[in-house]
Order: structure tokens, then sequence, then C-alpha cells
């Protein structure tokens, strides 16, 4: 039915106020949730609930009404939903999650259900599980899922309280595994011998140890390249070879549920060094270089479509920057001399760039960005430029606070810098030892240690969920026999 199709072609007046229905659309309107009244634009409810929407559409009465009675949402509910539609991003406690939950299945509300799927923490997730299993909100029932699964070993003498369908549906999923990938160029048909060692590989954490996931197509460059994890699938964009950086067209996208190569159009502007991420079907190349001249272009990349196009310029040009996704919200550090730190975040809606905050710290400059919760993670080199020791820095993104984290990190051979955030751990890796954190409050406490990822050089780390079965089960030692 058509917005307009709730008065006739004919405006009528109503009676009783003397106003027009198209009036009636643009005021203010009340609703009444169990004794509670809430004043609403009308306009936002047809816009973003799916509830309001049709009941405005569909030609009753309630298209005229200055105040609308919704029964059985409880008024906390209701008043999170105008929070979040307000643009608000509110950390909600036990009580008012069960509540928002209701009202998001009741009223069909997506931006509630996708805020309601970024705050899952392991302090919540199994009540939003419980709670969206009951009131039938299906996505965020597979969020919570997967978050769970993901975090199974913490969780699991929690979970006993799940009634059992609903653990059954957990220990069905498959959790994610941290996956790492050297650095290579491209490989051409002499080079063929040694592109059996251009594998990625995932650490089995109950085998401790590194197996083979996938060989790198031979056209495929890691080196400078974007790499990025979007709906559990890997793509890699464009990279160099050769010691002139001259840039490598072909990007791949790699699939490890159907364990399938394929490949995609590379950006517009040829750039390496610069930093890919994913986000809500979209792939953001963000600045870098090109003929070694530092970029602040930015291009996304949209899957369905398969197109790239450009969008807003970073303040200012940068390659290599550190980047972070957390709640939904994309966050990259930018530096502007002298040691200054500025965090910026990509408005998706409003195609902008907004400067987040800024940190001042002497000789010092964020290289390295992780987030966990509302918690920004920015990893500095240590003292007189030393980057074996970094310097911890977290800015929590509700209260607006910068908290330094006490002491040292060592960074042997640049391990902080891989450093990939599941659940409450942080997964680091070098050529000698994988080391996983718990965090903690206010510091990372080094958790447990396995077997390093045994290739030289840097490294691109992330997460993947791969299949229950997997025919790639050759480990490292193993590959490394057969090809020397």
């Amino acid at each position: 039915m058509e917005p307009g199709s709730c008065h006739d072609p004919e405006p009528e007046t109503d009676e009783a106020n003397g106003r027009s229905p198209q009036d009636a659309r643009e005021a203010e309107l009340k609703v009444r949730v169990n004794g509670s009244v809430f004043v609403v634009a009308k306009a936002i409810l047809t816009e973003r609930c799916e509830y309001f929407r049709a009941l405005f559409q569909s030609g009753m009465r309630e298209c005229l009404q200055e105040e609308i009675h919704v029964r059985g949402l409880s008024p906390g509910g209701f008043s999170v939903m105008l929070d979040v539609l307000g643009g608000d991003r509110p950390i909600l406690g036990a009580d008012r999650l069960v509540q928002a939950i209701e009202c998001a299945a009741f009223l069909q509300v997506e931006m509630l259900t996708r805020h309601l799927i970024n705050i899952l923490n392991s302090d919540n997730c199994l009540l939003v599980y419980h709670a969206a299993a009951e009131y039938g909100l299906l996505e965020l029932f597979h969020s919570a899922a997967l978050f769970i699964r993901d975090m199974y070993q913490d969780l699991e003498e929690d979970t006993r309280c799940l009634p059992a369908e609903l653990l059954e549906y957990v220990e069905s999923l498959s959790p994610q595994v941290f996956v790492a990938v050297g650095t290579h160029s491209s490989s051409n048909f002499q080079e063929l011998p040694h592109a059996a060692t251009r594998t990625i590989c995932y650490l089995d954490e109950d085998e401790k140890d590194w197996k083979v996931l996938t060989r790198l197509p031979n056209e495929a460059s890691t080196s400078m390249a974007g790499v990025a994890v979007l709906n559990n699938k890997l793509y890699i964009v464009g990279g160099v070879h050769s010691v002139h950086k001259q840039v490598v067209d072909s990007c791949f996208c790699y699939d490890p549920m159907a364990d399938a190569w394929s490949a995609l159009a590379g950006p517009r502007q040829p750039r390496y060094n610069f930093t890919l991420v994913g986000q809500e079907d979209r792939l953001y190349a963000i600045g870098g270089e090109y003929e070694r001249m530092v970029m602040s272009s930015v291009e996304k990349f949209n899957v369905s479509t398969g197109s790239w196009s450009f969008i807003t310029h970073l303040p200012r040009p940068a390659a290599g920057m550190a980047c972070t996704k957390t709640m939904n919200r994309i966050f990259v550090c930018l530096w502007k001399p002298m040691e200054t730190t500025e965090i910026y975040e990509y408005l998706l809606s409003r195609d902008v760039w907004n400067l987040t905050t800024t940190l001042i710290r002497n000789q010092s400059y964020g290289h390295c960005m992780v987030a966990h919760r509302d918690n920004l993670y920015v990893m500095r080199n240590g003292p007189s430029d030393d980057f074996l020791r970094c310097v911890m820095d977290c800015y929590n993104l509700t209260s607006g606070q910068w908290t330094a984290l006490p002491g040292l990190y060592a960074n042997s051979k640049g391990a902080l810098f891989t450093a990939v955030v599941r659940g409450d751990s942080v997964f680091t890796v070098n050529r000698a030892l994988t080391l996983e954190y718990s965090i903690e409050g206010s510091k990372w406490k080094p958790k447990r240690e396995i077997k390093g990822f045994p290739r030289s050089g840097s490294m691109w780390t992330f997460l993947l969920r791969l299949p229950k079965t997997s025919q790639n089960v050759s480990t490292l030692d193993d590959l490394d026999e057969r090809t020397s």
C-alpha cells in the first residue's frame, strides 16, 4: 500500500479537530504505553517502525487520532526504542534489555534489533539469547547464539541454565577461529615451487597447532594489500609486487564454507598500503598510496552489485592507518604531528568523518587499534620510539574518557599489532608464539600460550567460521616436510 493510502484522494478534515490527514501525519503523536505517555514525531514512527508504518497505512481511524494506546508493552522498552530511533546507543541493564527485546519484537523495529545485536557481551548474551527465543526475535536469537558459541569454553558452566533445545542450537554452530596469512607477493610460473608456502592457516585450539585452510590464488598478493572479513568471507584487495611497488589489479574473495575463491573488481583508484574494512554489505578502502603519493580518497565496494564508488575523503592523506570496528561503527587513527593521534569515526548514514577524540603523548602515536565492547584500545610505541615494548591506552565511547593501561606490553616481532578480539579474549601471534590475553577491567592478562605461526615476515590476522568438517587438515609442519 502506498504511503498516502490512509486517506482519500480528496483531503477531508477531521470534524473533531479541523485537521486534514496530511496535517495529522506531520504532527506529533501521543503514544500511551501502560499508563505512560510519550510524545513522538509521527514521521519517525512511520519511517522506522514496521508496526506503526502498517498502522498508519491501513486506512483505520488511527490515521487521524492524536493519541494511540499500545497495550502489552512496558514503558521502559518503548523509551529505549525512542532513544535508539533518535540516534542514541544506550548500554542497557538486565531489566531494560528484556523490555527492549519485547518492544523490538512486538513493534518490529529493525534499528532497535540491530542495536541489541551491537551491545551483546559476555555479561548479557545468555539473557538476550533466552529472551530473543521467547519473543521470537530470530535475528537477535541467532546473533546471540553465535556469540555464546565463540565464548563457549568461558561460558560452559553458565550455559547449563539454558533449556536443552537452546543449548543444542548453540552447539550445532561453528565457532570463529583465529586465522593468519603471511605477506606474499603474487606468483608467476617460475615461482610456483615457492607458491606452496602461500597458505592461509587457522589455529586448531584443541590440538594447539596451526593447520592449512587454503592456498592463495597465484595472482593474489597480500603485500601492502587490503585484507578484511565481511559476512564470514575473506577479501583480499590489491597489493603490490616487485620492489617497485607495482599495484596488483587482481582482487579475490574466499568463502570458507564453500572452500572456494572468486575474483572481484578492483577499486577505481589503484592503491596500496591502504586500510580495508567491511561493514553492512560494504567494503571500505581507506586512504593508502599510489606511485608513492599518500592519498585521502576513500572508496566503498557494494558486495551485492559488485561495484566501487567514491565516498567522502579522509580529513587528510593517510596510509597504513590503524582501524577497528565495534558496535557497528568504524574508527580509524590518523596522526596529526606532532605527537597527536586523532580517532575519527565514519558515520555511514551521513557519509562524513567525525572527530571522536584526540590522544596526545610525547614521542608516541597509535599504531594499532582494537575494540572490545564500547572500548577502543590504542597500542602506541614505547619510550624512545621503542616498538618492542608497547604502551596501551583505552578510550571508552560511552563515557568519553581515556584510561592509560598500567605497564608495558611485550611486542616481540610485532605480535601486538596482529591483535584480534573474540569475546573477552585477544589473540596475538608471531613466529615464535601465539598468545591469548583475557581482557579484565583495565588490563590485558596473559591467558595461555600456543605454538606460533612459523612464517617469516609480517602477517594478516582475522577471524572466520569454518564448516564443521574440513578437508584441509594438514599442519604447517606436514606442508613444510612435503615442500622441502
